[in-house]
């Protein structure tokens, strides 16, 4: 079944970008983009010096600044004397984060270096991927946000108060001009990580994929924005502890909940109307209701509703593409209907019919959804983005409704688990759906990973190795008798991680400055990572790009999802290239790399904010209360 294992790293077929050179082209060429706002080509304008230089972390560069600039910058007595490389930052920081006791103390000092220097956080998480994505994100995070109010030491990001909504435009507008930012991550904190309601510790959620923007696609870290709505909230530890930083009051809902999104989003969009807009980890009666309500209007996202069902989506594309059957024939079902299991069911749907050029209500007809009770019917209670799948009870009088009845009775080549019931994907479910399928493409995508519906190393087993396998957290590669003639071959399982699809379909959004994010954006986007699929190069291989190749497969996604935007007629931005070639140019001459480009001396007078040092310093703008009433 298998066979021998080439090289098939992305670097061999995908123009990686070195960061190991401050110049994108030779000295002696100009880039064929280097004009455009957001180039980061050549030198970085700076109007100012000493301390307030170094207290700037997009300026400040330690003792890497280079005697020229020591010297410029009025930086002489303020460094050590010896002049060191960012490669030497690098290995120093690394040893002092290697010495920490524990991941929440790495992420701890993580969060320092990122406070101090830009530069050398972001290099240092981009040489040691693999190592830190998870104590920068999932699940390191989610225990820094629990212990946000005990470990907290300086503010980061807006806090919007639902007993100040009239202050809610004024807060924001503190933070920047119109075309000061182009990013901005909001979270009601209500569901946080699979940890639940955290209150306004979820600012740390909007903080950590912001880092994941930057880290994963670019984007300018100096231009975004991370938000936290305070609604209160329903944690009884939060509402106890006296440390707690924030409303001690349980969670607000109804009208006056609605009235402070609105009025956010509303002066979001009026402040910043180059934003791209990015909800996260809202609780399930609200997320899909917010981003229905918003999306025809605004460009936004839900990586929870949207992310996880494009990123799932991918996998299934690239696994029926190893298994050589079609989209437009496969037959899906969903075990956990909740958030992410309806917005897998969404991008699967949307999917299958534009493929086969019919109604999303006939692609649902492919999809069956099962939670608790069993298959959803209509005879089951129902929420609205539940319904459209709903089979009809009539047709299941009779039968059972169980996970092992429908898929005997239906037959699916795809199995997706978001129940967060450990192991319920059993050998005998496994064995029957495989029984009809020869390649079963077998998601369980629970988190954490003692959640998971199934470990890959039973479904390859239960299956001979047949399986077609990603997870939702990291699995180690499986061993077993299943090449030529019973060899032993390894198999490497993927895992669906959001960060490969979520940040290069903001970075395109944000470049082409889309006035939507639509549903051809999202196909397109998913076709992209798809289409980098290991797996196409060699079964063994893992279904989804690993984050070690992020950038590059985001350079791929943004050029997909840009192409999408024009042909929908959304773009706002002009010029944007024709030529692919060109496209992936202009896309890389406007990505934020972790190099130090070198500073170049202005007068403070007509020096924009950014060389001022003034981008996401609040308290830089002058009679900001005029500019909200002038708004």
């Amino acid at each position: 079944m298998y066979l021998a294992r080439p090289l098939r790293s992305l670097g061999l077929y995908l123009h990686h970008r070195s960061f190991h050179s401050t110049a994108k082209m030779s000295a002696n060429t100009k880039p064929k983009f280097s004009h455009l706002p957001l180039s980061t080509s050549g030198p970085i304008e700076c109007a100012v010096s000493g301390t307030v230089l170094l207290n700037t972390p997009y300026f400040n560069r330690g003792s890497a600044h280079s005697a020229e600039e020591r010297r410029e910058f009025n930086l002489t007595g303020l460094l050590p004397s010896s002049i060191q490389t960012l490669q030497q930052q690098v290995d120093r920081a690394y040893e002092q984060y290697s010495s920490r006791p524990d991941d929440l103390a790495k992420n701890t000092f993580l969060t320092s270096v990122k406070e101090q220097n830009l530069v050398l956080y972001f290099r240092l998480l981009h040489d040691h991927m693999k190592e830190m994505f998870s104590v920068v994100y999932t699940p390191t995070e989610g225990d820094a946000i629990q212990n946000y109010s005990r470990l907290f030491r300086r503010p980061e990001g807006c806090f919007l108060n639902i007993n100040d909504i009239d202050r809610v435009s004024h807060d924001l507008a503190q933070w920047g001009k119109p075309e000061d930012i182009d990013y901005i991550v909001v979270t009601d904190g209500e569901e946080i990580l699979g940890i639940g309601d955290q209150g306004a510790g979820g600012i740390l959620i909007s903080v950590a994929k912001l880092v994941l923007t930057t880290l994963c696609a670019g984007i300018h870290p100096n231009r975004t924005l991370p938000v936290v709505l305070d609604c209160g909230t329903d944690n009884e530890k939060l509402l106890n502890d006296e440390l707690y930083l924030g409303l001690r009051q349980k969670r607000e809902r109804g009208e006056k909940y609605d009235k402070l999104v609105d009025e956010f989003v509303k002066s979001a969009r009026k402040l910043f109307p180059r934003a791209y807009i990015h909800f996260e980890d809202f609780g399930l009666t609200n997320a899909r209701r917010i981003l229905d309500h918003y999306r025809p209007e605004i460009p936004c996202f839900n990586d929870d509703v949207q992310g996880t069902g494009c990123v799932t989506l991918a996998a299934i594309m690239a696994g029926l593409h190893v298994s050589k059957q079609k989209l437009r024939d496969t037959k899906v079902i969903i075990f956990g209907a909740g958030t992410a299991g309806v917005g897998i069911a969404d991008q699967v749907r949307d999917a299958i019919a534009t493929e086969k050029g019919i109604s999303k209500g006939e692609a649902a007809k492919q999809i069956w959804l099962i939670d608790k009770p069993g298959l959803l019917t209509t005879e089951s209670e129902l929420d609205q983005g539940q319904k459209t799948f709903a089979k009809d009870a009539s047709d299941w009088d009779g039968k059972e409704r169980s996970l092992l009845s429908v898929i005997h009775e239906v037959h699916p080549n795809v199995l997706i688990g978001t129940s967060t019931v450990p192991k319920a994907f059993t050998e005998e479910i496994v064995k029957e759906m495989a029984k009809h399928t020869e390649r079963p493409v077998i998601l369980p995508l629970s988190n954490p990973t003692r959640l998971h519906e199934a470990v890959p190393e039973d479904l390859l087993k239960w299956t001979d190795g047949r399986a077609l396998v990603a997870t939702g957290s990291p699995f180690d590669p499986v061993k077993g008798p299943w090449g030529a003639d019973g060899s032993e071959v390894e198999i490497e399982v993927a895992e669906c991680n959001n960060s490969v699809v979520f940040p290069g379909i903001g970075l395109g959004s944000v470049l082409s400055r889309a006035s939507q994010v639509t549903d051809k954006m999202l196909v397109a986007a998913v076709r992209g990572v798809a289409d980098l699929s290991p797996a196409l190069q060699d079964d063994t291989a893992p279904l989804l790009p690993g984050v070690e190749d992020v950038r590059a497969v985001s350079v791929r996604v943004a050029r997909e999802v840009i192409l999408a935007a024009v042909d929908d007629g959304v773009v706002t931005e002009t010029d944007i290239p024709a030529d692919k070639q060109d496209l992936d140019e202009w896309i890389r001459e406007q990505m934020w790399d972790p190099v130090y480009r070198p500073l170049k001396r202005v007068e403070p007078a007509g020096a924009s904010r950014a060389a001022k040092a003034e981008l996401k310093v609040v308290g830089s703008l002058e009679k900001v209360r005029e500019k909200v009433a002038r708004e």
